[in-house]
């Protein structure tokens, strides 16, 4: 029987990535819905060529525009926020990958966790945000929970199976488990002069050296607060303590991450630069199926090279470090600021070093405080969102 598959997040590149390798494997899995928030063009493509049964807008005015284009075909166009959770959590659905980009994916992707899907998780912020909160649901509901994010695929694919499922409670030590090693490409600023970072463009922060992404993980991937978001993830994901947990330089982005055993043995997962390994890795799990990506071919590798990273090249990462171990409130609010500074940014109103600045301002604003539920979360996350807009508004003016 085939699986079932929803994809929260359809037009964007993690969302391409599966239905690309969806596509190999018509034998195995069938698309039951789509989800996008605003990209008619894209999700009309989408449903033309897989043929979804639903189609969900989160912007209504889009899901009318998306009807029209659709006009003869039998799929069901719906629209709103309610409907992305609903077909998340539908009960015919086997398989969610949640790729929706920032704190929008949180309640679709907590609504699949309530109803004990399988998670395909690319959507770092919803473990940001919620951290302890979402790995109890996962618990509580009997979801299965699989990494997708190329580093936290890695480390799963690297860790004994008795630590594989269920995630987020095993003891590393126990395991034999020294520490993770989370690896990290230095972006397209890795080499410049500190004195020049202030001066980089949009177009310039966008432009990885390894990695085709959005504008806004790239942006993130330039400061690496990406790699900081990865950091928090991973704490929560592998149950990490803090010395269980270090961030290297990588430059070549083969070593995706590495686990460092206690008896020495440090295991690796590499792999060409495409997302459509850890999809298909963990669309198959525990069986390996085609992606459609080719092996390493090690004779033309080349050097592999590592280094730390520098805390005043990265202030970002160090803001998420520091945030991880200092509490829910600091990793969400952490996550709300970045979104919003990074926004600014792209549309020309702070410098690139200005997105640190303002992460960083909005944290010394707040103070530690416990969020106990979902409904606390979101509002601690709007009040560092308006915090940061202040902020930006100051520093544009």
């Amino acid at each position: 029987m085939k699986q079932r598959i929803t994809i929260l997040g359809a037009t964007g590149s993690i969302g391409q990535s599966t239905l690309s390798v969806l596509a190999l494997h018509p034998e195995r899995y069938e698309l039951f819905a789509v989800t996008a928030h605003g990209n008619v063009a894209a999700m009309a493509e989408i449903c033309r060529t897989y043929q979804p049964q639903y189609a969900v807008m989160a912007n209504p005015q889009a899901a009318e525009q998306l009807r029209e284009h659709l006009t003869g075909l039998q799929i069901t166009v719906l629209a709103g926020d309610e409907n992305v959770a609903a077909v998340a959590a539908a009960t015919e659905v086997d398989t969610v990958m949640a790729a929706i980009v920032g704190a929008a994916g949180l309640l679709p992707t907590m609504a699949a966790i309530k109803a004990g899907k399988r998670v395909l998780l690319a959507n770092k912020e919803a473990l940001v945000m919620s951290g302890q909160l979402f790995m109890d649901a996962v618990a509580r509901y009997q979801a299965e929970l699989l990494p997708i994010d190329s580093e936290h695929n890695a480390i799963f694919q690297c860790l004994p199976p008795a630590i594989q499922q269920p995630l987020g409670s095993a003891d590393l030590a126990a395991a034999g488990v020294h520490q993770i090693l989370l690896t990290g490409s230095g972006g397209p600023f890795r080499e410049l002069p500190l004195t020049e970072l202030s001066q980089q463009t949009p177009a310039a922060a966008c432009n990885h050296p390894n990695w085709s992404m959005g504008q806004k993980i790239s942006v993130d991937s330039a400061t690496m607060l990406n790699k900081g978001l990865e950091y928090i993830e991973a704490r929560w994901l592998f149950h990490c303590k803090k010395e269980q947990l270090q961030v290297v330089i990588h430059p070549q982005s083969v070593i995706h991450s590495m686990v460092s055993y206690q008896d020495g043995s440090v295991i690796a997962q590499l792999g060409q630069p495409d997302m459509r390994t850890p999809i298909a890795y963990a669309l198959g799990y525990p069986e390996r199926i085609e992606s459609g990506v080719a092996p390493l071919d090690f004779l033309t590798l080349g050097a592999l090279t590592f280094m730390p990273a520098d805390p005043q090249r990265y202030p970002c990462l160090q803001l998420a470090i520091d945030a991880c171990w200092a509490g829910q409130w600091a990793t969400t609010a952490l996550n709300a600021a970045n979104e919003v500074a990074v926004q600014a940014f792209l549309a020309g109103q702070i410098l690139f070093t200005g997105i640190a600045e303002t992460c960083d301002a909005v944290l010394q604003q707040l103070h530690p405080t416990e969020l106990t539920s979902i409904a606390e979360l979101l509002v601690h996350d709007q009040d560092a969102r308006q915090r940061a807009q202040q902020y930006v508004k100051r520093v544009a003016s």
